[in-house]
């Protein structure tokens, strides 16, 4: 098991902002990879209560459990590795595998055997090393929706921040509070179910 705290900033972007930050970066359709996010929760949205989410991370052909909880203001993730098999079981017949990730859920009271699959959120994602973080160019689809966001991943918080506002304001982009994908997907997710 892997766990690690996830301090990260991030911002939507509207598509001409996109297109000019990886062309100011001179990041090229070469450059991204695309990741597909599978989503869980209880039918009762369970794990979005506690303010948590668990998915399957595929990307390369390596499969990554991941259960996300709040830590303060950032997030502790829980990782597992799962075999294509497991990742398989998990998705089509709900078989939650034995590790770490099963045993932090029944410490969240959240039982394994009452997640569902709730959908698949795929990301074009190119990262490229940028003062002292890693600077995520994202472009997700989920539900029929599409929309683009920059990330900045950081080991410590308050420099991290100052940096991503700096360089925001260097490229003339507003500031926008910005959910995570999970959250977005959740949003969308239940407008579907409403209508």
């Amino acid at each position: 098991m892997s766990q690690e705290i996830e301090i990260e900033f991030k911002n939507l972007l509207t598509l001409e902002e996109f297109t000019r930050l990886t062309s100011y970066f001179q990041i090229e359709e070469e450059n991204f990879i695309t990741q597909d996010n599978h989503y869980f929760d209880t039918p009762d949205y369970g794990l979005k209560e506690k303010r948590s989410a668990l998915r399957i991370r595929e990307k390369s052909g390596v499969y990554t459990l991941t259960l996300k909880t709040p830590l303060k203001e950032d997030l502790l993730e829980t990782n597992q590795p799962l075999s294509k098999n497991q990742t398989h079981s998990l998705l089509q017949e709900g078989i939650f595998p034995e590790g770490e990730v099963k045993e932090a859920l029944n410490a969240l009271s959240i039982s394994p055997i009452s997640l569902k699959h709730f959908g698949t959120l795929s990301t074009t994602r190119a990262e490229i090393d940028y003062r002292d973080g890693l600077l995520v160019f994202d472009k997700s689809s989920y539900l029929q929706k599409e929309d683009y966001e920059l990330e900045y991943e950081v080991k410590e918080r308050t420099s991290g921040e100052a940096i991503f506002l700096d360089l925001l304001e260097q490229h003339q982009i507003p500031f926008r509070v910005t959910e995570n994908k999970i959250q977005r997907f959740y949003t969308e997710k239940l407008k579907q179910d409403e209508s």
